[in-house]
């Protein structure tokens, strides 16, 4: 089991630019808006020669429990429980606030052991300044600058003596040898994302309550499902439409969701049964779509919903006119807050991730495709009709159909939904993105 790593300290001193720097890439959010990060966040990082589980965390701040502030310190405070090295973070250009002070003492409460780390201590005056932290009484501080890197090597010492020597013989990993499901949580914001993954991880992972925009950025959590099989999670940030983005932060909260749902293999799309799938949902999934993942939608809030069976019939009617392109989509009725209908959403990421990998023999496919042309023949397109002759898939996730034949390029578009929707059909692919791959011949006598 990997040691782990928080980095603490109070708003805006400069936690996430560390993170990132300690990451050795931009993992975090980093913006002048003091308490962008609200959820913790955590990467696998190299350090001193040695890998270690590094933990972003929120600004710490004394507030109420039920109040956003609250709820981002009781966050940080279970981190605080599980590390084994917390670097407290102090900003030298401010210099020590009773802020600091206060959560020095709460630190030196729990026994942790801590590394005092000055940070924008660029220059000689920045340096100077930085001997202020002796005033914590957490040791002697080390001068670093997480944007510009100084002072890296230092810090790198410093952990390496500060955590627990490694074991001699580290057993194998057996579930790490299997390659996690990529499942990103995604949606319009308030629809209860980040309720989902805590009811999915049986614990308060991430801040909830009702202020919609509470998640700011993108969140990976390993995880094992009851199947024993792993999941990397990612909760992300609700996407609003385009015209509604313009605060820089938010801007980067959208760029962060969007890098999650291209790098996961299936989306669970998070509905708000109450208001029913709008037009936002639909861009999303579309979005989805595109990018060619697996897709699975949750319709959340299921518990509040008085006429279930027209709420149902409205989502098949808006799924069957305006997302045809993923005809036959699973979708899960839940109550992220209650936990009812949780327990068949994994089941169902299952089997739709089985689809988007799934290949069609060759053979089968060539069968299907004669089949396919004898039943409704290839249109006529300026005045000549196309001859296709073969079909090959070259490649799944998401299934690929590479067509070949003479003047192929030119298939009209109702056509490509003919054949897409007959491979579904054929091949029991419902829910998941089908590509076409249009290969034509040329005619070498033809005149140019």
């Amino acid at each position: 089991m990997l040691p782990r790593i928080a980095v603490m300290g109070r708003p805006n001193v400069g936690k996430s630019t560390l993170f990132n720097r300690l990451a050795g890439r931009r993992i975090a959010i980093v913006d002048d808006t003091p308490g962008v990060t609200r959820d913790r966040k955590e990467v696998v990082a190299r350090i001193a020669g040695r890998d270690v589980l590094l933990v972003d965390t929120a600004g710490l701040e004394e507030a109420a429990p039920d109040t956003i502030p609250g709820r981002m310190r009781a966050s940080s405070e279970a981190a605080l429980r599980e590390a084994d090295l917390v670097l407290f973070v102090v900003d030298v250009r401010v210099g020590l606030t009773p802020s600091d002070r206060s959560f020095a003492q709460w630190l030196r409460r729990h026994g942790r052991p801590v590394l005092v780390l000055a940070n924008k201590a660029e220059g000689r005056e920045g340096s100077a300044r930085a001997l202020e932290a002796y005033e914590l009484g957490l040791g002697a501080p080390l001068i670093v600058s997480g944007e510009h890197g100084d002072g890296m090597g230092e810090l790198h010492d410093e952990i390496r003596a500060a955590l627990p020597p490694e074991p001699e013989e580290e057993e194998e990993d057996v579930a790490g040898a299997d390659r996690p499901l990529r499942l990103a949580i995604v949606g319009r914001p308030n629809a209860g994302k980040s309720t989902l993954l805590n009811a999915l991880l049986g614990e308060e992972r991430m801040i909830t309550g009702p202020e919609p925009g509470l998640t700011r950025d993108s969140v990976a959590v390993q995880w094992t499902d009851e199947t024993g099989l792993p999941v990397r999670l990612v909760d992300t940030a609700g996407l609003r439409r385009r015209a509604r983005v313009t605060q820089a932060l938010e801007q980067m909260s959208t760029a962060a969701t969007l890098a999650a749902l291209k790098e996961c293999e299936v989306a669970v799309l998070v509905v708000d049964a109450v208001g029913g799938m709008d037009e936002q949902d639909l861009r999303i999934a579309r979005l989805a779509e595109r990018e060619g993942r697996g897709i699975v939608i949750a319709f959340n809030k299921w518990d509040a919903v008085e006429e279930r069976d027209a709420a149902r019939r409205r989502l098949e009617d808006v799924l069957t006119a305006s997302l045809a392109q993923l005809k036959g989509v699973a979708v899960v009725a839940i109550s992220a807050a209650t936990g009812r209908g949780v327990e068949k959403l994994m089941p169902t990421v299952r089997e739709a991730y089985e689809v988007w990998n799934r290949r069609a023999p060759t053979g089968a496919l060539n069968r299907w495709f004669e089949r396919a042309l004898e039943r409704h023949a290839p249109p006529l397109v300026d005045g000549k009709r196309l001859k296709l002759r073969y079909a090959t898939m070259p490649k799944a996730r998401p299934p690929t159909i590479a067509i070949f034949g003479t003047r192929a390029e030119k298939m009209p578009e109702d056509y490509k939904r003919y054949l897409v929707n007959s491979f579904r059909d054929a091949f029991d692919m419902p829910g998941v993105p089908v590509r076409l791959s249009l290969r034509g011949t040329e005619n070498p006598y033809a005149e140019e």
